[in-house]
């Protein structure tokens, strides 16, 4: 019998403050709240959650010839994509209806579609970048039949609410780990599509490199692409001058190799990525902690 997680009165704080935030701006019209959070999270969480300084930290660490006016930009613009992308997910149908209104652009198109009309299983790989799940919203709102492998969040009473959120937008979701494994392998299995962000630390990955530095990197979206004969297609949507929509992009399927390889190229596609809209990439995250921690000893 699974153990009740203890009650942790932070997590439970921070919880209401988020239900409270986004309940107050799914009451204004959705060309108002996306910007508003915009705001909100550029100008009130992003300093009271050191974000700025993590910002500074991640590009001084990949990108050291920036000029200050630049990082001073993107300081600013990373948290508002944040913010937007948060309010975005918990906006449902009109999200949707934002993610579908251009057309799917990109060298993988026609792999996707034949895939799709074959039933031969894709794995859909995207990072923090734009809205990270406004590519799978555009694919299930044209009759693709997209799921997607969520990591559950520490804060289990933000992450009832977030997979609820993440739920309307489409299904099936799984848990990453051995609760969704089952379900997951089904989904495949029958041709369908899974949707996957590997652009996080991940303590047990393979150390490759990300923007010239190593990076501990998941190979699980790789390897289910050689153990089930997926196509393996980077997948992205950018957002547009506009702030409201995206412009959904779908590249050539990755060539099946040996998994690390296969990693390598998705992280230089992200990378690639990154490198023309540097501000709508998740610096927040702490995504080379074992490289920050060598520089440190080294200091």
């Amino acid at each position: 019998m699974a153990e009740t997680p203890a009650f942790n009165l932070r997590h439970w704080l921070q919880d209401r403050a988020l239900r409270g935030l986004i309940w107050l701006l799914l009451r204004l019209p959705y060309r108002w709240r996306v910007p508003l959070c915009g705001w909100v999270m550029t100008q009130i969480i992003a300093p009271l959650a050191g974000y700025r300084q993590r910002i500074r930290d991640n590009l001084a660490l990949v990108l050291p010839d920036l000029p200050e006016s630049e990082i001073t930009r993107i300081v600013r613009a990373v948290p508002d994509n944040v913010g937007r992308t948060v309010i975005e997910i918990y906006s449902g149908p009109e999200f949707v209806a934002h993610a579908v209104l251009h057309p799917l652009n990109g060298g993988g198109v026609t792999a996707l579609e034949e895939a799709h009309q074959a039933g031969r299983p894709v794995i859909l790989v995207t990072g923090h970048f734009g809205n990270y799940d406004a590519s799978r919203a555009a694919l299930i709102a044209r009759g693709y039949r997209v799921g997607a492998l969520y990591m559950p969040m520490a804060n289990r009473h933000f992450n009832e609410h977030y997979v609820q959120a993440i739920s309307v937008i489409g299904k099936p979701l799984f848990p990453r780990g051995r609760a969704g494994l089952a379900d997951m392998v089904r989904h495949l299995r029958s041709g369908g599509m899974l949707g996957m962000l590997v652009d996080q630390h991940m303590v047990h990955g393979e150390e490759l490199t990300f923007f010239g530095q190593g990076a501990l990197t998941a190979l699980s979206a790789a390897e289910l692409a050689l153990k089930y004969d997926a196509l393996l297609i980077p997948t992205y949507a950018v957002r547009k001058p506009d702030g409201l929509s995206f412009d959904i992009i779908v590249e050539k399927p990755i060539a099946h190799g040996t998994a690390e390889a296969m990693t390598q190229a998705l992280n230089d596609s992200l990378e690639a990525l990154v490198r023309q809209h540097l501000d709508q990439w998740f610096w927040i995250h702490r995504r080379w902690k074992r490289t920050a921690r060598r520089g440190a000893k080294g200091a």
